[in-house]
């Protein structure tokens, strides 16, 4: 692995080996918390903005950034209800299909979620009588699972948390977690907690981002406070080999503008080797440069022309006196509007499923939050798509309003207008 030859100084050290932070990838500035929603009496109240920078470690090539807030803080009370999308409903369907059919899971099971949100996807197992339980932190989106007949506990998961499950005879057949990952501050402790719940002949299935996708795409707004890590396949396999885990397997996901799913194995079942597509996008990594830390020097102008890109085309709009709203109110979204700038002075209002967000305002930008409805009743020219990784289901949704002559706004890789 190479680097530059001129390294600056990070703050601390890599969340995984622990090695000095030196090699930059990119700085968005300060930001708040991309899911801490205000009410109308805190818009006038001190909102607190902390740096938002990445930087990737060049033994490893864990790109991570620093953590200014617990995560007992972040996620103790969370405003994300993975059930309010549903092209992500039926990605969870699918995968409960595909792993009862590839790992044999009947009624004698046991399968754990980490981060299991509102039940999204347990309560596909609970459908089909496999025995399940989830393991969620934040109290308002455990009692919704819970609420959906989802057993689930509400704690955080790490090795203290696992030692007590495996006492108490919880061994999974399936571990997963689907982008809880990313967002773990102590790496090497939840990590580490995962074969000490695990079969002996057990399976893992762990779905995140893939760093590759994020830089390729120029897709920056996936970088906020509540995700502290970024991974290759390079990086992953790093980690669960320290922590005694095989990765045997990886498929490649729509979701989130470009996922991975690794499948991972206690490294002493040797009873499923490494599969082709694995050893393939290894090799991808490898001949794309993403075993070098240059490669991902080079993201920060990407990010920048973007930038310019989007406040280009809304600054060209508002000149002609085109009215523009939002549409969705995701974490992605507010780290997109805060480092742009983009405020009320190009954005009136945007939109948003999830009852929980509706009334409120997007944090930093104060931009007011509304019923989907909303759009139907003001017929704005433009919709920006704020969480573009769902914008076919989106523009499906809005298909009404090309009835006016609206137009979308997509703002990642580039800003294109559909």
């Amino acid at each position: 692995m190479t680097h530059p030859s001129e390294p600056l100084a990070g703050s601390f050290p890599c969340r995984f080996c622990a090695t000095p932070l030196e090699h930059p990838v990119v700085d968005l500035g300060m930001s708040p918390l991309c899911e801490s929603y205000l009410t109308a009496d805190l818009l006038d109240a001190r909102e607190s903005f902390y740096p938002l920078k990445v930087w990737i470690c060049h033994r490893c090539l864990l790109v991570q950034i620093n953590d200014y807030v617990s995560a007992e803080d972040i996620f103790t009370e969370y405003a994300y209800y993975s059930s309010f999308s549903t092209s992500w409903l039926q990605h969870a369907s699918d995968y409960v299909d595909a792993m009862t059919d590839r790992l044999g899971l009947n009624e004698e099971s046991f399968v754990v979620e980490l981060a299991s949100n509102d039940g999204y996807l347990l309560q596909y197992f609970v459908e089909r009588h496999i025995p399940c339980l989830g393991i969620e932190p934040s109290v308002n989106v455990s009692q919704a699972a819970v609420a959906k007949g989802v057993p689930t506990d509400t704690s955080f998961f790490g090795r203290v948390k696992a030692e007590q499950m495996a006492s108490a005879g919880q061994l999974a057949d399936l571990v997963l977690g689907n982008n809880v990952l990313a967002q773990v501050p102590d790496l090497n402790d939840f990590v580490a907690g995962i074969p000490r719940i695990l079969k002996p002949s057990g399976t893992v299935t762990i779905e995140f981002p893939h760093a590759v996708r994020m830089i390729e795409e120029n897709q920056f707004d996936t970088i906020y406070h509540e995700h502290f890590c970024y991974f290759s396949l390079a990086s992953a396999e790093a980690i669960f080999a320290h922590h005694g885990m095989t990765i045997f397997d990886v498929e490649e996901l729509w979701t989130h503008g470009g996922s991975l799913r690794i499948y991972a194995r206690h490294t002493a079942d040797e009873s499923r080797p490494l599969t082709q597509r694995l050893l393939d996008l290894r090799q991808r990594e490898i001949d794309g440069g993403y075993r070098d830390v240059a490669t991902y020097a080079q993201f920060e102008e990407q990010v920048r022309e973007t930038k310019r890109a989007l406040l280009e085309t809304l600054s060209d709009l508002k000149r002609r006196g085109k009215t523009v709203v939002g549409y969705g109110a995701p974490g992605k979204g507010n780290t997109l509007l805060n480092y742009c700038g983009i405020r009320t002075d190009f954005i009136d209002f945007t939109v948003d499923r999830n009852p929980y967000k509706q009334g409120r305002y997007l944090p930093g930008t104060h931009i007011p939050i509304h019923a989907p409805e909303r759009i139907d009743e003001v017929k704005p020219d433009y919709v920006l798509i704020l969480p573009w990784n769902f914008k076919t289901e989106i523009l499906e949704q809005l298909a009404y309003a090309r009835e006016w002559g609206a137009h979308f706004i997509v703002p990642i890789p580039t800003a294109s207008i559909v």
